[in-house]
C-alpha cells in the first residue's frame, strides 16, 4: 500500500513513518524540511506545507492512503497561522484525497477539542464540542476534526484519532520543555497537584494510527468517527513529573499556584502579549492553566472496540525508555 504521512518529519509523525516502513509499507513522508534520519532508511520525503493546495496536491497523487498528521499547535499564536495549517490544511488534504480517488484517511485530532474548563473525567466519544475555546489550537483542531469526520463516505472512508498527551523517546516538544522549565527553577506547580490526566506513550500513538488505518473503510463500525487515544490508565500529574525530573537528576516541583490565581495570570499575560513585539508564548495562560491543574482522563472503551487498540507499552515501560534515551541511551519507540 502507497501511504503518505503529512507532519512525516515530526515526533508522531515520524514514528508512524518508521512503523508503515518496518512492515512493508511503500511510504512517504511529507513536510518543510528534509528529514536525513528518515532518508538514511530509504524513505522518501516531498517537501512543502501543508496549507499550499498544490503541494498537496502533488503529495498525494498515486496514494492508496493518507495519514494527516501535520498540525500547527501551541498555547499562543496568531489566529491566521492556525487557521492555515490546521483548517485550510486539513480541507486540502481532504480534497486532494478525493481528486486523486484515495481510499482512506486517518487524521489526527486532540482531546482539547472537547474540552472544557472544570476537566474531563472519564468521559467517552458523546462529549460534545464546547460552545467557546481559551486557544486557537483546539478550535481550529476542532473545525478540522469536523471536516474529516463529514468527508466520510463510499469513495474516502475517514477515521480520527485523539491521542493525549504524546511522550517518549525522540520527543522535541513536551519533555524538552519541562526538562528546561525544571533545571531552570520555572516549572510550578499549578492546582493541588491531585488532577489525574491521559497520557500516551509515542509507540501506542503511532500503533493506533495504523490499526485505524488496516480498518477504516466504508462500511467498518470506526468509518466516520473519532476516538480517544492514551495508556488507559490516567496518572497523577504532578506525581510522574516528579519522578521523571527525580530519575534524571533535575529538581523537582517545589513550587505551587493555585488554579483561579494562575487563571488570572494568564488571563493578564494573554493581553500583555497581544501588543508585546514577539511571537514568543506567555508563560502562562488561561487554556494551560486548565491544562495543568485540571483533571484530563478519557474512556478508550471505542478504540478498543472498533480498532482493536491496546496500548502494548506500558507506562512504567515507557518512562524506563525515556529515561534511557535522556541520559543518552538508545532506546527506541
Amino acid at each position: 500500500m502507497n501511504v503518505l504521512v503529512t507532519g512525516g518529519g515530526g515526533f508522531l509523525g515520524g514514528a508512524i513513518v518508521r512503523r508503515l516502513h518496518e512492515r512493508g509499507d511503500s511510504v512517504t513522508a511529507f513536510g518543510r524540511s528534509d528529514y536525513p534520519q528518515l532518508s538514511s532508511l530509504g524513505i522518501p520525503t516531498v517537501r512543502g506545507d501543508i496549507g499550499d493546495r498544490s503541494a498537496v496536491n502533488a503529495a498525494i497523487n498515486g496514494m492508496d492512503a493518507v495519514v494527516h498528521v501535520a498540525a500547527k499547535v501551541g498555547i499562543w499564536g496568531k489566529r491566521r497561522d492556525f487557521e492555515t495549517i490546521n483548517i485550510n490544511g486539513t480541507r486540502n488534504v481532504i480534497d486532494a484525497c478525493r481528486s486523486a480517488g484515495v481510499a482512506q484517511l486517518v487524521a489526527t485530532s486532540s482531546p482539547s477539542v472537547v474540552d472544557c474548563e472544570d476537566g474531563l473525567e472519564g468521559v467517552d466519544e458523546s462529549q460534545p464540542y464546547p460552545e467557546e475555546y481559551l486557544a486557537y489550537y483546539p478550535e481550529t483542531k476542532a473545525e478540522a476534526e469536523r471536516a474529516v469526520l463529514a468527508a466520510h463516505g463510499e469513495c474516502l472512508a475517514t477515521v480520527v484519532l485523539r491521542p493525549h498527551l504524546i511522550w517518549g523517546p525522540g520527543d522535541t516538544q513536551l519533555i524538552p520543555r519541562l526538562l528546561d522549565r525544571a533545571r531552570r527553577g520555572r516549572l510550578v506547580q499549578v492546582g493541588d497537584g491531585t488532577n489525574l490526566v491521559d497520557i500516551t506513550y509515542i509507540g501506542n500513538a503511532a500503533d493506533a494510527h495504523l490499526a485505524a488505518l488496516d480498518r477504516v473503510c466504508p462500511e467498518a463500525p470506526c468509518g466516520g468517527k473519532a476516538y480517544f487515544i492514551s495508556q488507559g490508565e490516567p496518572v497523577s500529574l504532578w506525581e510522574w513529573i516528579n519522578e521523571l525530573l527525580e530519575r534524571v537528576n533535575v529538581p523537582k516541583v517545589s513550587r505551587r499556584i493555585s488554579h483561579s490565581a494562575a487563571r488570572r495570570i494568564g488571563a493578564l499575560a494573554e493581553l500583555a502579549y497581544r501588543f508585546l513585539p514577539t511571537s514568543a508564548e506567555p508563560p502562562m495562560t488561561r487554556f494551560l492553566a486548565g491544562q495543568l491543574a485540571k483533571p484530563h482522563y478519557f474512556s478508550i472503551d471505542a478504540a478498543r472496540r472498533d480498532l482493536g487498540y491496546e496500548p502494548s507499552v506500558s507506562t512504567a515501560e515507557g518512562l524506563d525508555r525515556l529515561v534511557a534515551w535522556i541520559r543518552g541511551g538508545a532506546a527506541a519507540s
